[in-house]
């Protein structure tokens, strides 16, 4: 019946992905374990890549025959060249890229940050967005489709003190994901970034025991806004900066 609203939605049923191949930066930490699940359930093939076969191997002991595990530094454009070109001998395409992988550090005022923690956290955060994009966007731009999700964080809206790296870091993040997405959005590409607050990881954990973790968003809600923007549901979205924060 003409207006009648389906009952599912295609991008949000088990197996919706069937056909698509995911490359997850970042994939062995405790997002990127999340996001690789959620597209796993989803029926995608997922190229997981994190700076080492061990710490991979460790953390996904049994490997699933449909995905791949690959080794690479992102802080290097030639490493992230090969990744990608063995990814793409193995899946012909990629189809969807989530740079999860990031860095964290703070106390420090910005009169007495050093060189090794701008460069780690400018590397690692920012510098890996550009080496993948070059990696894989004219890839994207040939097949004529594509989606890239992005990690910013929330803490990037404004400075903070002792954090200025980090958030001057993640702030680039944004004004990345928007750039790309006015280049690319004429060409049938999504570009797009979710904004974690405090995760609910075993890590924060540790370092924060007194904290009320009810607050915190987990892995697994901010996985669902990155599945979402890498649906056929977020065609429309294009250069968003999505935060997801729980209650935090």
């Amino acid at each position: 019946m003409a207006g009648t609203i389906p009952e599912t939605k295609p991008e949000t049923i088990p197996g919706a992905m069937t056909d698509k191949i995911v490359v997850v930066t970042g994939g062995a930490g405790a997002l990127g374990q999340s996001v690789v699940e959620w597209f796993t359930l989803q029926g995608a093939s997922v190229a997981v890549m994190d700076y080492s076969d061990e710490i991979l191997a460790n953390t996904f002991p049994v490997p699933l025959t449909q995905h791949c595990y690959i080794a690479c530094d992102l802080r290097n454009r030639e490493s992230c060249n090969e990744a990608v070109g063995r990814i793409l001998r193995q899946f012909e395409k990629i189809d969807i890229l989530v740079n999860v992988a990031g860095g964290f550090l703070m106390g420090d005022p910005v009169h007495k940050v050093s060189d090794e923690t701008w460069d780690f956290l400018f590397d690692l955060n920012s510098r890996s967005i550009m080496n993948m994009a070059a990696a894989i966007v004219p890839g994207l731009i040939k097949q004529g489709n594509g989606k890239i999700i992005n990690i910013a964080a929330r803490a990037a809206l404004a400075g903070a003190p002792n954090m200025g790296a980090y958030t001057a870091s993640k702030a680039a993040v944004m004004r990345l994901t928007e750039s790309m997405a006015l280049e690319l959005r004429e060409k049938n590409i999504n570009v797009n970034a979710v904004m974690p607050s405090l995760i609910d990881t075993e890590r924060n954990r540790q370092d924060m025991p007194d904290a009320d973790y009810s607050q915190w968003v987990r892995p697994e809600q901010i996985a669902d806004v990155i599945g979402f923007l890498a649906s056929d549901q977020a065609l429309a979205v294009h250069g968003a900066c999505i935060p997801v924060d729980g209650l935090s």
